[in-house]
């Protein structure tokens, strides 16, 4: 099985891994499936996909995978929303077939918290900012200023660049199954 490097084959990959998974004996593929499809799921913010994944692999598997057992760690600080949690649980030392998901994962995660930062604040305490973005202070400031950001060093307030509106995310799978099941229910009646 290939390590797919970029994000663009994620969705390939995890076609892929579904597959394997449904087409494995006895309905029980191997830990390197599970470890590997958890991890994407949590890079596309699939949470309610990896929960149920995580219900479904066999009890031998969790116990025998600490790896596992991490990715599913740092799923569940994202669906807590404990993005300094979620940062120092990726502080994992993964293996080479995880690693390229979870840097994904990782950069996905700070850029989405720049993103909302932006959107949500005029001004933010650059020590508030790199527990949220999981960086050390300088490390955050200096990324901040790279993006446009202005920093004023005697009160160590960062002030966002207001970011671009770009169009409506994609739908969690939950709102999409909703609008499907409303959208059935209208044209049934």
């Amino acid at each position: 099985m290939a390590v797919y490097g970029r994000k663009t084959d994620f969705r390939r990959l995890e076609r892929d891994l579904e597959a394997q998974e449904l087409e494995s004996p006895g309905g029980v593929a191997g830990s390197y499936v599970y470890s590997q499809l958890l991890s994407i799921y949590l890079v596309h913010n699939d949470t309610c996909n990896a929960k149920f994944l995580w219900k479904r692999i066999p009890q031998n598997i969790k116990t025998s995978n600490t790896e596992l057992n991490q990715i599913w760690a740092v799923g569940q600080k994202m669906w807590q929303r404990d993005y300094p949690g979620v940062y120092e649980t990726l502080k994992y030392d993964w293996s080479d077939r995880i690693k390229p998901i979870m840097n994904s994962l990782t950069e996905s995660i700070r850029q989405g918290a720049f993103r909302l930062v932006s959107l949500a604040y005029s001004s933010i305490n650059s020590e508030e900012f790199a527990s949220f973005v999981g960086m050390p202070v300088s490390e955050a400031i200096q990324a901040a200023v790279a993006k446009g950001w202005t920093a004023d060093a005697q009160s160590k307030i960062l002030t966002p660049k207001k970011a671009e509106k770009i169009g409506d995310p994609p739908l969690p799978s939950e709102r999409q199954l909703s609008v499907l099941t409303d959208y059935v229910s209208f044209l049934e009646n």
